[in-house]
């Protein structure tokens, strides 16, 4: 078979200069079997001079090429290209035919049949460079076209498309005609779709799920439509150009890999977001942010589009941050910035100080395979904390100005990092250029930290010394203890700074905590003086503002990570304070830290026992505070850690056989399987068990949980089974692989995987060669031997990336992997 050749931004450029393309006809037949689709493509394109170039595709098989009706020979498609010689200038009409493979892995045309009730259902993902799985095209985002879209589905089938479908009969649907989009914006959705409607503004709007969802669906499909009805109209209220596109669906779709697509007029989501089981009001507001998060990409990536992969933060960052601050602006949820700060943040800072770290608006972007691994946490948490840093310097009024000019010039266009800084630039005085070059061009975490001084009338001051290279605009929080109540801290009024600063900054009496970047307006580490230091230990809990707590976690973390606070102290500071939070993000964030990086990672096999002792103790006090059920959504995260962190099955076992939590909470699905997954671990269950709960539960989700229990047992024979399907066969979809590997490796069964560990660098470099970057990717992050910190495992990793040439998709993940490796072994001293 010919190779797959990447897109290079070279070709890309020649190409745009070479061709306009104007229109896609697509047509597609979905009722051709199980394996393959059929699939029409007319392109209407026009050539400015005469020249040479290619349209892309991957078939299963090519049946016919015409050239303005003169046949092409299918044979001479060279992997992913067909070439097109001799074009003369002006206009021509390709057409091409051909058979396409459905996809298991979220890329392409996903295929999926619900275990449930034997339904199926498809849909498209075609980002970044997956249309050409599904249809031919001159692939490249700036060369936009419109699009007419037919579909033959099977009877019974709805298709969703990104304009307003119409059933013409006999499964025959066609979609109302685009406006100018990008080839990778294309989307179809098909399948005997559950669906809910209303009307906006005059536009339609629909969501939709499976059939078996529809109960969950429909109990939260008010609160789905409030939040799309506020998030649209704030849009509206910040942008003066109006929504482009002629309605707005919603598709929460099976086996999704990313969190959701921003198909114009068709958004699809990963259909966890309709929930089967209990959630807290922290992931409900995280759906919400979602939800603006892909309507925001309607205008930035939809309307006004990148002209090459290098500028993906033009979509992203803005996105993200027009997310956050949407979802605080527009709906009931009060705090979305705090789960930001402690979960996308650290996701941000800990990209950024890897190896494979890059400028928010890197230059040198040089294919579209080095394009997929920058949709990371630099494109979406930096960038979206720079543009906050931007807003706090430049003001809301002339950063939305900009925006709105940058809009206007660019509608259904393309655009590039310079034009929108000239569009910035035409809004403000300021020097936008400049902040650009340090805050997007420039790689790495400044840091501030707080030194206190004295005046000669006795009074303190506050000088900030910066490690790094870029400006900031920070607030500076400073806090007394308060005298009538123990452990509570008062605010004074705060102090405004810019970094660098001139000179010390008067700040009177000596407080009891000073905090840098209070309020987190930006993207900076910030560490504390001693006697602060002092403070957070015994009154973290103090500080009224779940903002200021989130800046000092993550310092905290921060600080773990780069062993300068040891991870004992950390978790001491976790056992005073969590129980007394009040924030559920926080809650989260401080507990997944302290399960999933300090007891597996930061510190030694002889010491997580007592780790793991400690957050049982800390969730247990957490289940005793909400006896009262006051707060569930509490009292469900300290139930489902204290699951993650038993060292003995007893408890949750009996929780298992009583069918629930004393006090509740009754355990739904989702906490069955969790429970069933660490008795799993323990040794505590067996395949009986495991199948009589799949019986019960013979969900996607269901087929999931069973495969993750199976591979979590401590029997050799479960090993050999769980790691065969994942590097020898290729049956598992996405999801299934990625369930798989999450029960493989568990640090108490170190001795019983230590012969995989090195099979993995030897195996799994072949699975991503051979399953493409969806199950690289997947390899790479949740099947990498986490619990394995040791310098074999580092040794093995580093052969691995030196001599056995892994795939673009797996090296990145091993090089994060294998940098978060090293970085534990510092923190241990080894």
């Amino acid at each position: 078979m010919a190779c797959m050749s990447v897109l290079t931004r070279d070709e890309a450029q020649a190409r745009a200069q070479l061709i306009d393309v104007h229109r896609y006809t697509v047509d597609l037949d979905l009722t051709t079997g199980d394996e393959t689709f059929g699939s029409r493509t007319v392109i209407a394109f026009s050539a400015r001079s005469d020249g040479d170039t290619f349209v892309e595709l991957k078939p299963a098989e090519l049946r016919t090429v015409t050239l303005d009706g003169q046949p092409l020979d299918p044979e001479t498609l060279d992997g992913n290209r067909l070439p097109l010689k001799n074009l003369t200038e002006g206009a021509h009409e390709l057409v091409l035919d051909a058979v396409m493979r459905y996809s298991r892995t979220g890329e392409g045309m996903h295929r999926f049949t619900d275990p449930t009730d034997g339904e199926t259902y498809v849909y498209s993902q075609l980002f970044l460079d997956d249309v050409q799985r599904v249809y031919a095209a001159f692939d490249q985002p700036d060369l936009k076209a419109v699009f007419d879209v037919t579909v033959t589905a099977p009877e019974g089938w709805t298709v969703l498309a990104n304009g307003v479908t119409e059933h013409l009969g006999e499964g025959r649907w066609k979609a109302a005609t685009t406006p100018l989009i990008s080839t990778y914006l294309l989307a179809v959705a098909a399948g005997p779709w559950h669906s809910a409607h209303t009307e906006h503004r005059g536009l339609p709007f629909g969501i939709h799920c499976r059939r078996s969802l529809a109960p969950h669906l429909d109990a939260d499909a008010d609160e789905i439509f409030d939040v799309t009805r506020a998030c649209f109209d704030r849009y509206h209220e910040k942008f003066a150009e109006p929504y482009p596109f002629d309605s707005y669906d919603q598709a929460f779709v099976p086996e999704f890999n990313a969190g959701a697509m921003e198909n114009p007029g068709l958004v699809t989501f990963r259909d966890e977001f309709v929930y089967r089981s209990a959630v807290t009001d922290t992931e409900r507001q995280t759906r919400a942010m979602v939800i603006a998060h892909e309507m925001a990409h309607m205008w930035f990536g939809d309307l006004v589009t990148l002209k090459w992969w290098d500028d993906i933060w033009l979509n992203e960052s803005f996105a993200e941050y027009m997310g956050y601050q949407t979802t605080l602006e527009a709906t009931r949820f009060t705090e979305p910035w705090v789960e930001f700060g402690v979960t996308r943040k650290a996701w941000g800072y800990d990209a950024d100080q890897r190896p494979s770290t890059h400028p928010v608006a890197p230059e040198a972007v040089d294919d579209t395979a080095a394009a997929l691994l920058n949709f990371d946490g630099i494109s979406y948490a930096k960038g979206a904390s720079a543009l906050r840093q931007l807003v706090a310097w430049l003001g809301e009024k002339d950063f939305l100005a900009g925006i709105n000019i940058h809009f206007e010039r660019h509608r259904f266009g393309n655009a590039t990092l310079a034009d929108f800084i000239d569009s910035l630039a035409a809004a403000t005085e300021r020097d936008v250029h400049a902040w650009a070059d340090a805050w997007l061009r420039t790689t790495g975490v400044d840091k501030l930290t707080a030194h206190i001084g004295s005046a000669e009338d006795g009074t303190r001051t506050l000088t900030v010394a910066h490690e790094g290279s870029r400006p900031h605009r920070i607030t500076v929080g400073l806090y007394d203890h308060d005298l009538t109540e123990e452990g509570r801290l008062t605010p004074r009024a705060p102090l405004g700074l810019d970094i660098p600063h001139t000179g010390p900054a008067p700040i009177g009496k000596r407080p009891a905590l000073v905090v840098l970047n209070d309020g987190d307006p930006t993207y900076a580490k910030i560490r504390f003086d001693a006697d602060s230091f002092e403070t957070i230990r015994t009154s973290l809990s103090g500080l009224p503002d779940p903002l200021t707590r989130a800046v000092v976690w993550n310092a905290l973390r921060d600080a773990v990570r780069d062993g300068e606070l040891p991870p004992a102290a950390y978790l001491e500071t976790a056992r005073a304070h969590l129980p007394l939070e009040t924030d559920l993000a926080l809650v989260e964030g401080v507990l997944a830290f302290a399960i999933g990086h300090i007891a597996l990672r930061h510190l030694t096999p002889e010491e997580r026992p007592a780790a793991l002792a400690t957050l049982t103790s800390l969730c247990r006090d957490l289940i005793r505070r909400t006896e009262d059920g006051d707060n569930p959504g509490l009292r469900l995260i300290a139930v489902r850690h204290f699951i993650d962190v038993a060292a003995h099955p007893e408890t949750i076992a009996a929780w298992l056989a009583d069918g629930t939590v004393p006090g509740g909470p009754e355990l739904d699905p989702e906490l069955r399987w969790r429970i069933l997954g660490r008795l799993a671990v323990l040794g505590a269950t067996d395949e009986a068990a495991i199948a009589a709960e799949l019986e019960r539960d013979p969900s996607a989700s269901g087929q999931e949980g069973a495969a993750r229990c199976r591979a979590a047992l401590p029997d050799p024979e479960a090993k050999r089974t769980a790691w065969d399907a994942m590097f020898t066969g290729d049956d598992l979809s996405n999801y299934l692989f990625k369930a798989t590997a999450l029960g493989f490796w568990q640090p108490e069964q170190a001795d019983l995987v230590r012969e995989y560990v090195t099979r993995y660098f030897k195996e799994a470099p072949a699975l991503a060669a051979r399953r493409g970057p969806a199950i690289a990717a997947a390899a790479g992050a949740w099947a990498f031997p986490r619990h394995a910190v040791d310098r074999e495992t580092l040794t093995l990793g580093e052969t691995c990336l030196r001599e056995d040439a892994p795939p673009t998709a797996l090296r990145r993940k091993l090089i994060d992997e294998l940098d978060d490796l090293a970085r534990a072994l510092r923190v241990r001293g080894e």
